[in-house]
């Protein structure tokens, strides 16, 4: 019997070809829209779930009174205080600092930028994977250093070759390979190529101060122990370390205890230097996806509902000659899961085919678990879900027919039934209005905020990182040498560029009782110059003034405001800070509010000192030879850093790394609007085929009494646009509403304007109508006899 409903409905599926392809093109697409979803959100949730100690590792975090978000970094001294403070509590406490290094052997060298100082017990916590070496012995000895299977491949060609292998390090120190680490996995919030023993550093004089916070610590807790309870101990903790400080600078904070599970998606990705998710990101993702195939399940519903005419004789006869109603119901069921393989299928061919470019539009590489349950129980139930869920309203609805209504061919589907059917059409244009308005809010505020006077000078200029000690020891030189070459208009070391890191510091200021929290910039006198900022009150930095090198500052407006100052009252009051600063300095000038953060943060106060701090030099071009300006520049840095690669970036630039997952929410959007209105149009295309069949008498009367061509287009149109045009008013308050919030991440947003709503509806009617049109104007061309011939 089973073999029989399969040649059945094998049969139905091939005689109606053009159904069969609505059915399984639609399901397909929806499906693989899922499945690409269900392969990033596994990634995403199984961040660090390979760590067999997980469930016992967190991070230690900074949390201030003042702040959302906690600071994952700490000083050196943090790891060895709190294993000695808190035995019974903390079973290993590991140190990893992110850093880069010069790594040479022969006449080869490499700049690996995947470099982490750890300590000993790094490969003893966490499960990263050694191929060769023993964990508890690979970093004991300062002069050890462990190699991922990639990087040692690169150096020597395999993983034993590498062993034993002598390295230099930052052009000082020998290094002798003692492991290889398997590469790291994709779902790991922590990313290296080398790891070297921090116990390198454990004796720099930097290294042990408390307030030079540069390094995560992770700690293991005892299988008993409570992470809640151990931190209600951490402020009595932070006291007796840190009490002197906090008094001293101003600032107050406790310690509290991230999960291993739970750093990817902690909101304190800004200060973050490892791999981070968004939950906000993921959940838009479920959604789209569970919208998208709602679309390509109704349409399943609504194509299977209205073949029931066509099968109608089919469904009497069987009931005849003895077919019971649960047979019936069996042998649709099976229809609509034989559709649901098939498409699954074909999914699965085009999701192989597409991981390529799926990797490059997530931004990291995700794979699928083919040796792993889940994808196919995923498959599975999938299948179950959409072949039963999707095919059960037109299997009862079919075998609930009369039969001898069916055999006469005078069966209605009633109003009830078009209800239905109209019904689904709405749920489908509400979801596909609410993603055009989606993608059109986003493309407008990427465009807005792209567009925005910034209130400093971004084209022309060139960011080169101070990240080695060759440029750093000659920056100066650098600096120099560049400022004489002909396509170089000016200069500036600086400790951020716009868009970059700004530390917040506290400062003592003239007048003020309490201490004032500000962001600082660390720049040289040609930071003002170079920007193209602009001074209202006061004077900027200049060399005619010896002083301005250790006494002189300048404020930002809104750093004067704050103060309860006029950019005019402002000049000439000290400000000390309290973190760096042995003595006051003078306010010598305002400059202009200009945008240093993301647009997603209102302006905040900015003190920029000649203080030394210097991580990237930031080069004004000329108009001109860009091409040459580059090379000039490319030159210079090879002569004061002749081993390291010379890598740059432009000012202008910063808008997609700064907004590089809004960017990447409007370009998922805007595809899955297109295929969420190409699924929903297909639908409309075959509700627009059965009303022609359904009403081609009708049509012939109404010709042969003179209705003309394009009255019959808006009769057949106009019914099936009504749902269409419900749909946009159910979607646009919906999608004002949710638009709305997601402005709200930025502080400065383009408003949410009316003809953002009316080019949303007349996109979807559009769309509509050609789709409609194209089956409407076959039924009102055709000839009346040929309608009436039957009659």
């Amino acid at each position: 019997m089973i073999k029989n409903y399969i040649k059945i409905a094998w049969r139905n599926l091939y005689k109606s070809k053009m159904f069969s392809l609505i059915h399984v093109f639609g399901l397909t697409i929806g499906i693989t829209v899922c499945m690409m979803i269900f392969v990033y959100i596994m990634n995403e949730f199984s961040m660090d779930n390979f760590h067999k100690k997980g469930k016992q590792i967190y991070r230690v975090m900074r949390a201030f009174p003042d702040m959302k978000e906690g600071i994952p970094y700490l000083s050196g001294p943090y790891a060895l205080a709190l294993l000695n403070d808190f035995p019974g509590d903390i079973k290993r406490a590991v140190r990893v600092q992110g850093s880069q290094g010069l790594i040479s052997f022969g006449d080869q060298s490499f700049v690996e930028k995947k470099l982490y100082n750890a300590d000993a017990d790094f490969f003893n916590l966490f499960s990263f994977k050694l191929l060769k070496g023993d964990a508890s012995q690979v970093l004991k000895d300062p002069s050890n250093i462990v190699l991922s299977e990639t990087t040692a491949k690169k150096y020597f060609g395999s993983i034993d070759k590498a062993m034993g292998q002598t390295l230099t390090l930052n052009k000082q120190k020998q290094m002798k390979v003692t492991g290889i680490s398997r590469d790291v996995p994709a779902n790991s919030h922590l990313n290296f190529d080398v790891v070297v023993p921090i116990s390198n550093y454990t004796k720099e004089d930097y290294f042990n101060v408390w307030i030079n916070n540069a390094m995560y610590t992770y700690v293991q807790l005892d299988e008993h122990s409570n992470a809640a309870q151990l931190e209600k101990k951490f402020p009595q903790f932070v006291k007796k370390y840190m009490g002197e400080d906090m008094a001293k600078f101003g600032f107050k904070f406790t310690l509290t205890l991230t999960p291993l599970k739970d750093i990817y998606f902690e909101p304190s990705s800004a200060f973050d230097g490892v791999k981070h998710g968004d939950k906000t990101v993921v959940y838009i993702f479920i959604s789209i996806a569970a919208l998208i195939l709602l679309i390509a399940c109704i349409n399943f519903t609504n194509l299977s509902t209205i073949r029931a005419v066509e099968r109608s004789k089919e469904v009497g006869l069987r009931k005849v000659l003895g077919a019971l109603k649960n047979h019936l119901v069996l042998q649709f069921i099976g229809e609509s899961m034989l559709l649901t393989i098939i498409s699954c299928a074909l999914s699965v061919g085009i999701l192989m085919a597409a991981m390529p470019w799926y990797r490059e539009l997530l931004g990291y590489h995700v794979s699928v678990s083919w040796n792993s349950a889940p994808i196919y129980l995923f498959l599975i139930g999938v299948i179950l879900v959409i072949g039963f869920l999707a095919g059960s309203y037109p299997a009862f609805f079919l075998s609930a027919f009369s039969p001898i209504q069916a055999l006469k061919g005078k069966l209605r589907l009633g109003k009830s039934g078009a209800f239905f059917r109209q019904s689904l059409v709405v749920v489908q244009f509400s979801i596909t209005v609410l993603l055009i308005i989606g993608t059109i809010v986003i493309m407008k505020q990427m465009s807005f905020v792209k567009g925005k006077e910034l209130g400093y000078d971004k084209e022309q200029v060139v960011i080169v990182p101070i990240d080695n000690d060759d440029i750093y020891n000659h920056m100066g030189v650098f600096k120099k040498e560049l400022e004489n070459k002909a396509g170089v208009a000016s200069v500036s070391l600086m400790s951020g560029e716009p868009g970059g890191y700004y530390d917040r510091h506290l400062f003592d200021v003239e007048g003020q009782h309490d201490r004032f929290p500000s962001r600082t910039e660390f720049a040289d006198f040609e930071f003002v110059k170079t920007l193209g900022l602009k001074i209202v009150a006061g004077r900027d930095f200049s060399p005619q003034f010896v002083s301005d090198s250790a006494e002189a500052v300048l404020i930002n407006e809104t750093a004067a405001k704050k103060l309860g100052f006029t950019a005019q009252q402002a000049i000439g009051k000290q400000i000390k800070n309290t973190v760096r600063d042995d003595k006051p300095r003078r306010v010598v000038g305002v400059v202009k509010d200009y945008n240093f953060l993301s647009l997603k943060e209102n302006l905040d106060a900015l003190i920029i000192s000649p203080a030394m701090d210097r991580r990237v030099a930031v080069i004004k071009l000329k108009a001109g030879d860009l091409k040459n300006s580059l090379a000039t520049i490319k030159d210079v840095y090879s002569e004061v850093a002749p081993v390291y690669p010379f890598n740059y970036s432009f000012l202008d630039q910063k808008f997609d790394t700064t907004y590089k997952t809004d960017i990447r929410q409007q370009t998922m959007l805007a595809i899955f609007s297109g295929l969420a209105i190409f699924i929903a149009c297909l639908g409309l295309f075959g509700l627009a085929s059965f009303t022609a069949v359904k009403r081609t008498k009708e049509i012939g009367v109404r010709k042969v009494l003179g209705s003309s061509v394009p009255n019959i287009l808006l009769l057949l149109s106009g019914d099936l646009l009504k749902p269409v045009a419900v749909a946009t008013a159910i979607a646009i308050p919906l999608g004002y509403y949710f638009m709305n919030a997601w402005l709200q991440n930025f502080a400065y947003k383009t408003p949410l304007q009316w003809w953002v709503f009316a080019a949303a509806a007349l996109i979807t009617f559009g769309i509509a109508l050609l789709t409609i049109s194209v089956k409407s104007l076959n039924a009102a061309l055709a000839n009346p006899v040929r309608s009436l011939r039957s009659e």
